[in-house]
């Protein structure tokens, strides 16, 4: 059985339960309690991630980090949401790039600085990160316009990670993607309709926390 270290805020390992789930692979979850600062600990890296991030997939002892790295290796041993054929899977693997180096990295900042952190993001910060957030919303609407899926008509790890932050609370973030983004709000609902799909509070642990800002 697989091992997930995570915790119930953190969208990168809401991508990887949400896998595992669509996979039918049974998984058992690990709390990070990221909030109080276990990921900073000396002993928390040296045991379980040097990076100091969650998630952690432990696979017969063996953990894997980082999100795409890991729905990459899940899509190829299950041979599930992987695309078909070398050209989607190439597509598949472009969009999880812009989403790490881009999508999630922006938007996930922003809704941490948000939602959680101990002050609320200045002025410049809010429009350093909402000029860039609104600048892929607008790609990856564009893109949903012409597609039901990010990378052809069936659902991959690409629209897993792609969605993982979108599907928190819009009070975390700010966005109410059916009054301003209709393509990707309608592709949400279509995600939300893949088999295994859970909210993410409902899939980790961890204890839910009220928006700060």
């Amino acid at each position: 059985m697989y091992k997930l270290h995570g915790f119930c805020q953190s969208g990168n390992s809401f991508k990887v339960a949400f896998a595992l789930n669509a996979m039918k692979q049974p998984w058992e979850p690990v709390f990070v309690d990221y909030m109080h600062g276990a990921t900073r600990e000396a002993s928390w890296r040296d045991k379980t991630n040097e990076m100091g991030e969650a998630p952690v997939l432990d696979v017969d002892g063996k953990l894997l980090t980082q999100s795409g790295a890991i729905l990459t290796y899940l899509a190829k041993k299950h041979a599930m949401f992987a695309g078909r054929g070398d050209d989607e899977q190439y597509e598949v693997l472009r969009w999880l790039f812009f989403d790490n180096h881009k999508f999630t990295s922006y938007f996930a900042t922003w809704r941490f600085m948000k939602a959680f952190a101990p002050e609320p993001p200045t002025a410049e910060i809010t429009k350093f990160l909402k000029s860039r957030i609104d600048g892929n919303l607008a790609i990856v609407e564009k893109h949903l316009a012409s597609t039901q899926y990010v990378v052809g008509d069936a659902p991959t790890i690409a629209d897993i990670s792609i969605c993982a932050y979108l599907l928190f609370p819009k009070e975390e973030h700010g966005y109410d993607f059916g009054a301003t983004h209709p393509n990707i709000a309608a592709w949400l609902d279509r995600v939300r309709a893949i088999d295994g799909y859970a909210h993410p509070y409902d899939t980790l642990p961890g204890e839910r926390i009220p928006p700060k800002w």
